[in-house]
């Protein structure tokens, strides 16, 4: 099969279209011929040498992938062949055909074109475990997503609008800002334009926000300990601008804030089965009915993998760049 391979980890000019054998599923594994490949952040990272895939993963790129089901493990109960799938993947998305364990797969819906699908399940999974699971996000609440026009920060504004929560974000522009508002966040913020910490709490009378999701670690840790309210939850995903700062805990304390670390791609099997269903059964029927559809910046061949990694590392997209195998 054709696949993006990296000979040694480095910039864009790394990625190169080559012949890769064709993987080989196990008995709870679904083969997928791959029509289109989301791109994520965590793809840049691998590239450049900083997050190797997990044991036993694809060291292909790749986090998601939509396509139609090829072949279908004896124990992959619910599946056929010839289904439409897409599909959470430790890795291997960038590549003409993947495997995927059959529980981090979801049928894709008459509603979704295959760019679509492929553009869902890495960042709508990633906002729901994250925002609905971990953080318990409530209806009426208001929640501060950093990034708000990356993958992650469209698919929570998103989830947050059919919850009935209240959503702030940041981006780095005022265009970014007008899209996202345009896209249904309820206040957006220019982070380049001063500190976001005071201007949450003027968006929220002084309160601060319930819940944060942070994609950028070190450099917001205390401005986001400043912005949340009382009794309110930080989910750390990333760590775009470091990994280290200091933090004062007499605010944890005093304030009763809870601070969460995650991620999804280094979890076993059963746990992203668990995370799969309920997101399914909470946000399944819109899923179904069209109403859960990510935009998508711009489709690119496979063949220009190295320009999308440069349009995402430039952060001039909104939403998803998608990558299709034809």
């Amino acid at each position: 099969m054709k696949a993006i391979l990296i000979e040694k980890p480095g910039n864009e000019d790394v990625l190169r279209l080559g012949d890769f054998s064709d993987p080989v599923p196990g008995p709870a594994d679904l083969l997928v011929d791959v029509k289109c490949g989301g791109i994520n952040r965590a793809d840049l990272m691998q590239r450049q040498g900083f997050y190797p895939p997990p044991p036993g993963a694809s060291p292909i790129l790749g986090l998601e992938c939509a396509g139609t089901v090829a072949a279908v493990g004896k124990d992959a109960s619910g599946w056929r062949v010839g289904d439409r799938v897409m599909a959470l993947l430790p890795g291997g998305g960038y590549a003409e055909k993947a495997i995927v364990h059959y529980g981090s797969a979801i049928h894709v819906p008459p509603a979704l074109r295959d760019e679509e699908a492929a553009a869902i399940p890495e960042v709508y999974l990633t906002a729901f475990l994250n925002l609905f699971m971990l953080a318990d996000v409530k209806a009426g609440e208001v929640v501060l997503v950093h990034g708000g026009g990356s993958g992650v920060g469209t698919a929570s504004i998103q989830l947050l609008n059919l919850a009935g929560a209240r959503s702030i974000i940041t981006a780095g522009s005022d265009a970014k800002c007008e899209q996202c508002l345009k896209f249904g966040a309820d206040v957006a913020i220019n982070y380049s334009s001063g500190p976001f910490a005071p201007k949450v709490k003027a968006a929220t009378n002084e309160r601060g926000a319930d819940v944060i999701l942070d994609s950028i670690g070190g450099a917001y840790l205390m401005p986001n300990i400043d912005a949340l309210a009382q009794g309110g939850r930080l989910v750390l995903i990333g760590l775009m601008k470091g990994a280290k700062s200091e933090i004062d805990l007499s605010q944890v304390l005093r304030r009763h804030l809870t601070i969460f670390g995650s991620t999804l791609r280094s979890r076993p099997a059963a746990e992203k089965a668990e995370i799969v269903s309920a997101f399914l059964a909470r946000f399944g029927r819109e899923l179904e009915n069209g109403a859960i559809r990510p935009p998508v910046y711009r489709i690119l061949p496979i063949s220009e993998a190295s320009t999308a990694h440069r349009m995402m590392q430039a952060s001039e997209h909104f939403g998803k760049i998608v990558l299709t195998m034809r």
